[in-house]
């Protein structure tokens, strides 16, 4: 999966779902396979207010996720390799998270999966992540920093960032998984009558996160998936069995 583990510009934690329908409509969608690491064709949907590339290009490069660490570069003495054995480790001891289902939703301008009932534990789970691989974090430039601060950050989200490289994790982290990049409430409108009810059927009942992938980002700016962590862990989420967009 993807060109091996070494000579991605970041890397990152997210939970995708294992090859089957949603995974492949997603893909499709989207126009990028992580796991296959290449383009897919995008399917033929009559009712969109635009091109689907011009729809998906914002969230195209990242393949279909919800991140639970975001993107970060390596800090200059970690490898790729002890990264990926540290990912290993983290997730053997971490219980898999299992949620009633996902809905379709807009949030903050685009359209995205959200877990039904609220963020469950999935809040503890994204927050061991960021937390145990931060050693592996190469700290943010002031470049980078600016920038977001230039976006607008609450006080909480402005210390979140000095702290974690990014402000929208631990009490501000929220799941989701991208489909769209920003559109007009009307285009917003349009596009969901398209997607939801293809969609809708391919939707996991319930929603299981029993793996997290670590993810590099190519010289492209495009995410492959690198290899796919078992949650071993006991004591919560089900016990075992199932990964998010089905079983395998």
């Amino acid at each position: 999966m993807g060109p091996g583990m070494t000579g991605f510009k970041r890397y990152a934690i997210y939970s995708a779902p294992p090859p089957g329908p949603l995974a492949g409509f997603a893909a499709a969608w989207l126009g990028w396979d992580a796991a296959a690491g290449r383009p897919a064709a995008h399917p033929d949907l009559p009712g969109l207010p635009r091109p689907l590339a011009e729809i998906t290009a914002a969230p195209r490069r990242y393949g279909f996720h919800g991140t639970i660490k975001p993107p970060f570069r390596l800090a200059p003495s970690a490898t790729a390799a002890a990264l990926a054995a540290a990912v290993a480790k983290l997730c053997a001891r971490l219980a898999p998270v299992r949620l009633p289902g996902l809905r379709l939703a807009p949030l903050e301008g685009f359209l995205a999966l959200l877990p039904e009932d609220g963020q469950g534990p999935l809040g503890a789970l994204a927050a061991a992540a960021v937390e145990g691989l931060d050693g592996f974090r190469a700290a943010a430039d002031a470049d980078e920093t600016a920038r977001r601060l230039a976006a607008g950050l609450t006080p909480a989200q402005a210390a979140l960032l000095a702290r974690w490289g990014y402000p929208h994790v631990m009490e501000e982290f929220r799941f989701h998984m991208t489909l769209t990049g920003p559109l007009a409430p009307a285009e917003r409108d349009a596009v969901a009558a398209v997607l939801a009810p293809r969609l809708g059927p391919l939707l996991p009942r319930p929603f299981v996160i029993a793996d997290l992938c670590l993810m590099g980002e190519d010289d492209d700016g495009r995410f492959h998936l690198l290899a796919r962590y078992p949650l071993g862990g006991g004591g919560g989420g089900d016990g075992g069995g199932g990964s998010a967009g089905g079983g395998r």
